[in-house]
């Protein structure tokens, strides 16, 4: 039987179980740092702490990393990989994704997300319900393209940034690292790394 564990058993972790299964896993165990204060996410059982997880790895035909924050999504899938954990990619079957595009190890496309053709999407990205990257994109470690949110052609975002829900991105946009981009943004212009912008068009709310 096929087992595969998540690190975080969060909301979004419910989402990534619940797509392990249309994919075939069979069995599911989180492991999250608030365990044994918390014992079950929903219908799948908490049977351990990260650090516990580190000592277990080669039980698990997979691990994944279901922490939303990307900087510590990145950090453990690091560990983790270290660790020689087997990090696989999760395609919801009802996604479309392009036999031309490549998905990084760690990552996970949810529901109805399109991938096209030749578009390039690094480790432990989340591809959220209903998002759109469009052909000869590219998306870096750790980024997450929020439900709903469009990338149209030649769109390149770096690592660790954040596309929030429904946002909109022009053809060719460059968008740097650790970049947050508001609910329902539409970026037409060229956006720096460690900024947050938001608004039509996008424009910058703060520099960290």
């Amino acid at each position: 039987m096929k087992r595969l564990a998540i690190l975080g058993a969060s909301g979004h972790g419910k989402v990534v179980a619940d797509t392990a299964e249309c994919c075939g896993w069979q069995v599911i165990e989180f492991f999250d740092d608030a365990w044994p204060g918390v014992t079950s996410n929903e219908v799948w059982p908490v049977v351990g702490t990260s650090k516990d997880l580190l000592s277990r790895v080669q039980e698990f035909d997979g691990i994944l990393v279901a922490i939303g924050n990307n900087g510590i999504r990145r950090s453990k899938l690091y560990e983790l990989k270290a660790a020689g954990a087997r990090l696989p990619v999760l395609v919801h079957p009802l996604s479309v994704v392009s036999r031309y595009a490549s998905i990084g190890s760690g990552s996970v496309v949810f529901a109805s997300a399109v991938v096209n053709a030749f578009a390039s999407v690094g480790e432990g990205v989340i591809l959220n319900t209903s998002c759109c990257i469009e052909h000869d994109c590219v998306v870096g470690v750790c980024t997450h393209i929020s439900p709903g949110a469009s990338l149209a052609g030649g769109v390149q975002i770096g690592d660790a940034s954040w596309i929030g829900i429904g946002a909109s991105v022009r053809q060719q946009i460059h968008i740097g690292d650790n970049v947050v981009v508001g609910a329902g943004a539409a970026v037409v212009s060229d956006i720096s790394d460690n900024m947050t912008v938001a608004g039509v068009p996008a424009r910058v709310l703060d520099r960290s």
